[in-house]
């Protein structure tokens, strides 16, 4: 058996085998963490968490790479056991419970399947293991291959499948599962980046139509804002911000959020006085928001910066074409500043130009990168 190998399978009353077939498709459980911590050998992975996610919602677990966001789906499965806090699904404690009494389904990051089992067998391998009954089994594996358009594949091996192909293997495990949460740790990191994105669709309409509570963990923030209803972002074991796409790409609330969502990220730039105002740093002007005395951190989107006749003054230092638009790259002051024009713009390295606002700055706390209680101003308009 490979690493991670089987998919989670059970129902949400921790029933016994024959349990399994009451389940229905379509149902939902919510899944709620209260101040859960995690901490091994002088390491902590998570610190005081509390999620509370939606029944039938898509919730991603975002962040970089050991932000705990892999640590915290394992402690949902039940795969790895909470220093400290609870755990409940569909409003069950579960914080005590093994995984097969859980009520959930895993589809791991590796895709896990057996080589010497056709993609039937692979698909049914978890209920015929807890001796589901074989028409029960078959109706399953009927409802599965309906789903996800694999029924040509049913007698192949795994070495036999294309990388899009074994992952909708590992989903048709997840499906026949029945299971009303149904978690997914980075199932497309494996893929190229035109099958992720044909993924990414299939597994939302998956969702859409089954009905059921979805956690998905990936450090892609294209991933976490086409898919989710709502996104948790982790950093060093910390919830950073739970919020709705809109709201997190909108409306940061650390430095942190700010500069991890979008593509390019927000620009962010020490501020300084001049009189009562706030001013880029290194700059004369243009005033960016009025002084406070626990704002000197900046931030503004590439997108809601352009060319214009008066604003902040800046040098071009690089334009990288990118079809669609162009990302510039721009010394002003004390910040480098990074402008996505719409088209083809490219000027010399060297050239000085003035950069406008289309938006209104946003302003952080520089000691703790929290966002302040209000916006700074619209210059150059």
């Amino acid at each position: 058996m490979t690493s991670g190998a089987a998919t989670l399978i059970t129902s949400p009353q921790g029933l016994g085998p024959q349990g399994l077939g009451s389940q229905d498709l379509g149902s939902s459980a919510s899944v709620r963490l209260t101040r859960v911590s995690r901490h091994w050998a002088g390491v902590t992975a998570l610190d005081n968490v509390s999620i509370n996610v939606r029944p039938g919602s898509f919730t991603v677990l975002l962040g970089p790479s050991g932000c705990g966001k892999t640590t915290c789906l394992r402690i949902i499965a039940g795969l790895e056991t909470a220093s400290s806090g609870t755990v409940e699904i569909g409003g069950r404690d579960v914080t005590k419970l093994p995984p097969a009494a859980r009520g959930v389904a895993m589809v791991f990051q590796s895709y896990a399947l057996f080589p010497h089992l056709t993609v039937a067998e692979n698909i049914v391998f978890g209920l015929k293991a807890r001796r589901v009954p074989a028409a029960e089994r078959s109706r399953r594996l009927d409802r599965a291959v309906e789903i996800l358009g694999v029924g040509a594949l049913l007698q192949r091996k795994p070495a036999q499948l294309s990388g899009g192909q074994q992952q909708r293997v590992a989903l048709g495990r997840a499906i026949v599962a029945e299971a009303p949460v149904c978690l997914m740790d980075e199932p497309l990191s494996n893929l190229d980046a035109q099958l992720r994105a044909d993924m990414r669709r299939e597994i939302l309409a998956l969702q859409r139509r089954l009905g059921i509570t979805m956690l998905y963990v990936t450090h892609d923030q294209t991933e976490a804002m086409s898919m989710a209803d709502q996104i948790v972002l982790l950093r060093d074991g910390h919830i950073e911000q739970d919020a709705p796409p809109e709201e997190l790409y909108t409306a940061p609330s650390t430095s942190f959020a700010a500069s991890f969502i979008g593509t390019p990220p927000m620009n962010l730039f020490p501020l300084e006085r001049r009189g009562a105002d706030l001013v880029l740093r290194g700059t004369e002007g243009p005033v960016l928001a009025g002084a406070l005395a626990d704002a000197a951190l900046g931030g503004i989107r590439p997108e809601h910066l352009r060319l214009a006749e008066a604003g902040i003054p800046a040098v071009v230092r690089d334009s990288e074409y990118l079809g669609a638009d162009t990302v510039m790259t721009c010394s002003a002051g004390a910040a480098t500043l990074l402008v996505r024009l719409p088209g083809r713009v490219m000027l010399p390295a060297g050239t000085p130009v003035c950069l406008a606002l289309d938006e209104t700055v946003h302003l952080f706390d520089a000691a703790t990168g929290r966002r302040c209680g209000i916006r700074g101003t619209k210059p150059c308009q």
